[in-house]
């Protein structure tokens, strides 16, 4: 029994695959449950959609994909802040063009013979293939996300609960909303690399959600969330050794299959 726990993390790369596993799940758990306090899961979704096409430039460029990644976000922001001004398209009718233009450009580009071979990682991940430097760019991202995630509890609380009120304490809603934007830009990008594009918000979400089952106070659901984060990255490494399946893709299916155990759990409670 204890042979076959230890043996898939007697390799280097299953290692290093795990540590990133951690440093995600531990932003993906405080990130997380704030994206589903304030129900900003679709734009979670629309965020990692719209920087493709900055780390489609990158890998081509031989940039880091931060890089890449965070010029993306400016790119799309400014986009949907311009298309926003035309007065015949709503909000979300601009986000949504924004959204979907940013992603093919960057499927025309990934797809092009000039670019090199491999960028299909960049929409399912390659958890396998982290290496240290790869694992140093996610440390100090998630130290920073750690740090201002500490910073802005009491703001994000204020604002997330009576926005019309929040100003009372000391919260300025625009300022509130900025950051938190930043911040799931921010896990976006450290997760990217392990688990795609089109995986990274299942690790940033459904952790999150899980635990808004279990618990309603915002301190257990973190901890809950990054927890169940955790587990469902180390089941999903197991699952992957064992069944040879793709890495990131056994990962967000642990993770999706620990939200349905705990839906059907609270409702044969309920």
């Amino acid at each position: 029994m204890a042979h076959a726990l230890l043996d898939p993390f007697s390799e280097p790369f299953m290692q290093r695959a795990l540590i990133e596993l951690l440093l995600l799940g531990a932003v993906g758990g405080l990130v997380g449950c704030w994206i589903v306090f304030y129900e900003l899961a679709y734009s979670t979704e629309s965020l990692a959609h719209a920087l493709f096409p900055g780390l489609v430039a990158a890998a081509v460029l031989g940039l880091p994909l931060v890089v890449g990644g965070a010029a993306g976000v400016l790119v799309a922001a400014a986009a949907i802040a311009l298309i926003a001004r035309v007065p015949t398209i709503g909000s979300d009718a601009g986000v949504a063009i924004v959204i979907t233009s940013l992603f093919g450009l960057g499927v025309v580009m990934a797809l092009s013979r000039s670019s090199p071979p491999g960028l299909n990682a960049l929409l399912f991940g390659d958890l396998l293939g982290v290496n240290r430097a790869d694992l140093a760019v996610s440390a100090g991202l998630t130290a920073l996300t750690v740090g201002a995630v500490a910073l802005m509890y009491r703001p994000l609380i204020a604002v997330g609960f009576d926005r019309s009120t929040s100003g009372a304490f000391g919260a300025r809603p625009l300022l509130v909303d900025l950051g938190l934007l930043a911040l799931i830009a921010a896990a976006v990008l450290i997760g990217v690399q392990a688990l795609g594009n089109l995986l990274v918000v299942a690790l940033l979400v459904g952790p999150a959600a899980t635990a808004r089952l279990l618990t309603r106070r915002l301190p257990t659901m973190m901890l809950a969330a990054t927890l169940l984060a955790w587990a469902s990255g180390l089941a999903g490494l197991y699952l992957s050794y064992y069944v040879s399946i793709a890495a990131g893709a056994a990962v967000a299916s642990c993770t999706v299959a620990a939200y349905v155990a705990a839906l059907a759990g609270s409702s044969i409670r309920r």
